[in-house]
């Protein structure tokens, strides 16, 4: 038996994967938590085989963070990232060590199967990118890297000034790449541009990585 646990903090999709896996009598679902710190304890025995981590979970607790730990103390517990979120920095950080694979939700439950069959068998099995979505009148894929950082910086709370600072690069330099988006993307200001990209969740700053207690 494949022992799993499912960590997503929105019930309707927690039972969703609960009974798509009851389907299938490899799997054993042996927990089902809203937070994924809270799965860290379960994973701590030894015994899980499989974590389907959302990426946000319960009190903005990130999955990613707590998948990290779970990989490095529970070495045959492979780590599945599914998660509605297109920042492309939240790719990153999975590929990086937070998830064995990652499952974008709007990519259909058959893939889903697909991609957990094979990094149970040991693959890492990521997109080569984010979603491209709709930001208005663009696309999040002309949105170039540079301008993906100052909008990141800037969606904080960052000043003009402190992100020419931070990212060595004049403070007109920040503003004319925040009016080109604004631009690109029909936007009516610099309010509508943040509001959009944070409600599409192109950029995610609430996600907590703390250590759990």
């Amino acid at each position: 038996m494949i022992n799993t646990i499912i960590v997503e903090d929105d019930r309707i999709i927690q039972n969703y994967l609960s009974n798509m896996l009851a389907t299938d009598s490899r799997f054993r679902i042996v927990g089902r938590y809203a937070d994924a710190f809270d799965a860290e304890g379960a994973c701590s025995e030894g015994s899980i085989d499989l974590v389907l981590m959302d990426v946000q979970t319960s009190h903005n607790h990130s999955g990613l963070a707590a998948g990290e730990r779970i990989r490095k103390t529970c070495k045959r517990t492979k780590v599945v990232a599914v998660t509605s979120l297109v920042d492309p920095e939240v790719l990153a950080k999975a590929r990086s060590g937070g998830a064995d694979s990652l499952w974008y939700k709007d990519h259909g439950i058959d893939e889903l199967m697909s991609v957990i069959e094979r990094t149970l068998a040991g693959e890492h099995i990521f997109p080569d990118s984010a979603p491209n979505i709709e930001l208005k009148e663009m696309f999040s894929a002309d949105v170039t890297p540079r301008q993906l950082a100052i909008l990141r910086r800037f969606v904080t709370g960052m000043t003009y000034d402190e992100i020419a600072k931070e990212m060595k690069i004049t403070r007109d330099g920040v503003r004319w790449n925040i009016e080109q988006l604004i631009q690109k993307g029909g936007f009516e200001n610099k309010h509508e541009l943040m509001a959009t990209v944070l409600c599409n969740k192109y950029i995610v700053t609430s996600l907590m990585e703390a250590e759990t207690e």
